[in-house]
């Protein structure tokens, strides 16, 4: 066990990400990932639980849902274990994000950009090409030029992540990554020398710091966190073991077929030969076995 907390339990992600606080820690993070494409000044935080607009529609509760100064809105998500429909997931929750933005009364349909930030700790085994960071827009299909910049999505796919050493990471985003990846293992914060940021995330995860609340809390968020990947990969193995059970069943009723359809044809095969040196002619054989004539002229 390392020095620091497990970034990937509940508590602990919130405690980076998602505490006012802490906020700056989230503005280095989210510049650092859009480096070059957009830069934040200042974010606020809204409420995470978003009721339905129905009796009958669905409540959904973010990670974290923050405001910028611009206007934009992010959704920061963290998953740590494979869910069928979590593309589809994300579409709603930035969806849902979207159609709040519609004011009663006289409204001209003007939308703020809304950002999705989705930390996957697991793999995508079905998606093509297998890759660490995925970027969605909505695009023209013709010619490829961004249609609108109101939607973006951006996955990320964290066992995928390339640089396995300190010394490999060249920028900021990278460094994040990282650190984040191997946050419960290390003894030591890095790159505290390049960045104040890994030095004050290095304050607030150290596990000896925390206060007998903050301890208890974090204890219990790490154990959901166990019990829930414990039962998932329960499941993933159970799942295995009764598709190789059903292979093997398939297996053997495949072979016995097989090996009773070879027996028959080494029985027509005996058959021919026996007929053959009686004098009966190829083709009554061949008619009568049901071997191809060639095979029979060449017994």
């Amino acid at each position: 066990m390392g020095k620091f907390i497990n970034p990937f339990s509940d508590w602990g992600f919130k405690l980076i990400f998602g505490q006012e606080v802490n906020k700056d820690l989230l503005i280095q993070f989210l510049n650092d990932l859009l480096e070059g494409e957009r830069h934040i000044s200042d974010i606020r935080f809204l409420d995470r639980e978003q009721l339905p607009d129905t009796r009958d529609g669905r409540e959904i509760i973010y990670d974290v849902f923050c405001i910028t100064e611009m206007g934009e809105e992010f959704i920061v998500e963290m998953q740590n274990r494979y869910q069928e429909h979590f593309i589809d997931r994300s579409l709603y929750y930035a969806s849902r994000a979207i159609t709040g933005q519609g004011l009663k009364g006289s409204w001209n349909y003007r939308l703020y950009p809304v950002y999705t930030v989705c930390f996957m700790n697991f793999h995508v085994l079905d998606r093509t090409p297998q890759k660490f960071r995925t970027d969605v827009a909505l695009m023209d299909m013709q010619d490829h030029t961004l249609f609108s910049r109101n939607l973006r999505l951006i996955y990320l796919m964290l066992p995928l992540f390339p640089k396995h050493t300190e010394a490999s990471c060249e920028t900021n985003f990278e460094r994040w990554i990282y650190v984040l990846n191997n946050m419960q293992i290390l003894e030591r914060m890095p790159f505290m020398a390049q960045n104040a940021v890994f030095r004050k995330l290095a304050e607030i995860t150290d596990i000896s710091t925390l206060s007998r609340e903050e301890r208890s809390k974090y204890d219990e968020s790490l154990r959901i966190l166990r019990d829930n990947l414990a039962v998932y990969e329960s499941a993933i193995s159970e799942g295995m073991e009764k598709g190789m059970e059903k292979g093997m069943e398939k297996g053997l009723q495949q072979g016995r077929e097989e090996g009773l359809e070879q027996g028959r044809e080494e029985e027509r095969t005996r058959n021919a030969r026996a007929m053959k040196l009686e004098g009966i002619s190829a083709e009554t054989i061949s008619r009568i076995t049901g071997l191809p004539l060639q095979v029979v002229e060449q017994l």
